[in-house]
């Protein structure tokens, strides 16, 4: 691995600190997360190092000239991970072979488990009733030559990081269950040979089998995070259009341009890279970068961003910011840190399991010198050792939280929730307090005309079919009220004015109050929130506004009701959130950046409070991260819901209420399991010790702890009613003005 060139994937930072992202194969647990960050922080220059489970990507600094990169892929490998420079399209592959691979596993440790309990039930009956020995020996042959295979291929997962584990003198969850799942088959083989009356092949494949179950679905789940995130390439400009010394114009990649080049930014086309104006005037939706609902007229010598959309007339402009620099890239810093911290969060499981495997293994070790010392046999002793292993196998463990956690999700699922982590159920049973969004979270994503019916059916039809000429966003609000008619295709557009026509032979105008010769706007004007339109003699102002979900008010009042402190932060201009913020009686920041939202939760944390975020925009993604739970409409951005926790289906806010229910209850249940298996094992354990547990004893009460534990999941079905009955809507929605 260190043959490998690393010097083209090193990046350098503005502080003399040079950067390196692997990619690394083993990390399984919150323990690889601590042991390879103090490995590599241990190493003479390295200032940093951190380690993103979920792209299970660790991102290095060190000084410049104070090492070879090399060095860096030589401590994880002498700790047992395999490393090898982090590319998405090779994450994106080596994550699709790895699931591909468990669910092979899954198929072949599925198979055999069928299979081989159908044999050790015909031995169980056998024994109790009239079987004869060489009949009971072919049996005990046929399981074995079912399990010896299918345990050698779908026990990998486990062994090799068990392997790899020990390699680097460190231990996990895989060492005690390949050390278990191996000793029972090598004990089930040699009570075969000699013709003994049990043997345990089942224990060992069924085992796997349930453990493979989990891991898979984990697998899945990581997977479909880490497809989700990569959209955010998709919201800059693919090509830009520049303007070359000669004044003639090329297409060229957005990542060919360079700080200093002139470009050409036509109607309908987003914007390739942060600059400046230069010439030109139209206005920019920057709805998915700075949140803002309204858009912004810009001229010469105003600032734009990467990412918005030119809705109105040509725009020439000077690239400010090199690749890398624009404020999206700034957001998928902000994005990739926020991750790094979430994903050092120890699950509940993890925090009960980190002493797990050194006290089994010891407890095993001691009991067979014990009887060694005691006058037992080398064969009794071994036995009594593996039934020690077996009945601390850390299934019920191991199925203490997830079977927990499929319950919950079922739950969430019939009320509209979907689960895009693990551990959100615990998180969410944490919360104190609530931070919103406003745009598309509190409010409607889409602009509603407030006031179509204080005009003529007629009126309104007309002017909707002229607006369906236009791509402006009041335009396509007001679209939307005028029934079905075709666009009016003789329509002219004058840039940042507004369109002009023919209509039954009278001139029609659709724009700005100006452009239509309309003097006054309702209620004062509402900067850029009004479309005027003019046929004739006949006039309307139609008022444009984002409005407030039908059941905000009562989902708010309901959360407080829960002890929850509900606030809002929001990109948008204070005039549109105070409004909100009044009408729901919440406080409030406005005109936030993403670095700002950022430090606000991280000061929240520093208070001590668990804060879970709600937001739909490119703006909220990387507070969706940097959150101690998340939480996301439908409605959002790919890259906001990949971010989130839980995604929550409809237009209504009543499903926020359900997980938090939800979660708190599924927290009391995964405490009451782990409770249950640390009985089960304290109660188990000194009866095999001291010999009183066969194997066999020793797997049915395996068996038995996780049915029980299965069981007590299922007590997560006898759930509340919904919040989405609970929760009547407003009398009428509640109107946010822009």
């Amino acid at each position: 691995m260190t043959a490998v060139d690393l010097s083209h994937y090193v990046t350098s930072r503005d502080d003399d600190t040079l950067h390196l992202d692997l990619a690394v194969e083993g990390i399984h647990c919150a323990g690889c997360i601590n042991g390879i960050e103090r490995r590599l922080k241990a190493v003479d220059g390295v200032t940093a190092a951190r380690v993103n489970f979920t792209l299970k990507r660790i991102g290095v600094d060190w000084r410049a000239g104070s090492l070879e990169p090399s060095a860096l892929v030589d401590t994880l490998e002498s700790a047992g991970y395999r490393a090898h420079p982090f590319a998405a399209r090779t994450s994106e592959g080596n994550s699709d072979a790895e699931m591909k691979r468990l669910l092979r596993s899954l198929a072949v440790a599925g198979f055999a488990a069928m299979n081989i309990m159908l044999l050790s039930v015909s031995v169980w009956a056998g024994n109790a009733s009239d079987i004869s020995p060489e009949t009971r020996d072919i049996f005990h042959w046929l399981s074995a030559l079912i399990a010896l295979p299918a345990v050698a291929y779908a026990g990998q997962p486990f062994f090799s990081s068990a392997y790899r584990a020990l390699r680097g003198g460190r231990t996990n969850m895989d060492v005690p269950i390949s050390i278990g799942v191996l000793l029972a088959l090598g004990v089930s083989l040699y009570e075969t040979a000699i013709s003994a009356e049990h043997a345990y092949f089942d224990s060992a494949v069924m085992l796997l089998f349930f453990l493979l179950a989990g891991r898979t679905l984990d697998q899945a789940m990581r997977r479909k995070t880490r497809a989700l995130a990569g959209n955010l390439a998709a919201l800059k400009g693919e090509s830009a259009e520049r303007v070359e010394a000669d004044g003639t114009t090329r297409t060229v990649p957005a990542a060919a341009v360079k700080i200093g080049d002139t470009l050409r930014i036509p109607p309908g086309q987003r914007v390739a890279a942060d600059g400046v104006v230069t010439g030109g005037s139209s206005s920019l939706d920057e709805s998915l970068v700075t949140g803002e609902t309204i858009p912004r007229a810009v001229t010469s010598g105003d600032a734009v961003y990467a990412g918005t959309l030119n809705h109105g007339g040509a725009l020439s402009m000077r690239v400010s910011a090199p690749v890398g620099g624009s404020l999206v890239d700034e957001v998928q810093v902000l994005l990739d840190n926020a991750t790094q911290v979430r994903s050092r969060r120890v699950q509940l499981a993890d925090r009960a399991a980190r002493y797990y495997a050194p006290v089994v293994h010891l407890t095993a070790l001691l009991a067979a010198v014990g009887w060694l010392v005691a006058g037992a046999d080398i064969h009794q002793a071994v036995l009594i050792a593996t039934a020690v292993l077996i009945i601390t196998c850390p299934c019920a463990l191991a199925l203490a939280v997830p079977a927990v956690q499929v319950v919950a999700a079922g739950a969430l699922f019939r009320k509209g929730v979907f689960l895009n982590a693990g551990d959100a159920l615990e998180r969410l049973a944490d919360v104190d307090t609530v931070v919103f969004d406003k745009t598309g979270t509190l409010t409607t994503p889409d602009r509603t005309v407030t006031n179509a019916a204080d005009f003529p059916p007629d009126l309104v039809e007309n002017a909707a079919r002229l607006a369906r000429s236009s791509r402006h966003p009041l335009a396509a609000a007001l679209a939307a009220h005028g029934g079905s008619g075709p666009p009016l295709e003789e329509a002219v557009e004058h840039p940042g004015q507004g369109l002009e026509t023919t209509l039954d032979g009278i001139p029609a105008r659709l724009g700005s109050a100006a452009f239509c010769d309309v003097e006054t706007e309702p209620d004062g004007g509402f900067e850029g929130s009004c479309i005027a339109f003019r046929h004739g003699d006949q006039v309307a102002v139609f008022v444009v506004r984002q409005v407030l979900k039908t059941d905000a008010v009562a989902v708010v009042a309901d959360l407080k009701a829960r002890g929850l402190d509900c606030r809002i932060m929001s990109g948008d201009r204070e005039a549109a959130v105070a409004v909100v913020a009044a009408t729901l009686e919440l406080p409030y920041a406005a005109a936030m950046k993403p670095g700002d939202k950022i430090a606000a939760l991280e000061r929240l944390a520093a208070e001590g409070r668990r804060v879970a975020m709600i937001g739909d925009g490119l703006n909220d993604a990387p507070a969706l991260a940097a959150a101690h739970v998340s939480l996301s409409p439908i409605s959002a951005l790919d890259i906001a819901q990949a971010q989130a926790d839980a995604v929550f289906l409809g237009d209504r806010l009543a499903p926020i209420v359900d997980a938090f229910d939800v979660g708190r209850r599924a927290r009391r249940l995964m405490t009451e399991n782990l409770t249950l298996s640390v009985v089960y094992n304290l109660a188990a354990v000194p009866l095999a010790v001291f010999g009183l547990v066969t194997p066999l004893i020793a797997a049915l009460a395996m068996s038995g702890s996780s049915i029980i534990v299965t069981l007590n999941a299922l007590r997560g079905r006898q759930r509340p009613p919904s919040a989405s009955r609970r929760l009547q809507p407003a009398p009428a929605p509640v109107e946010a003005a822009p």
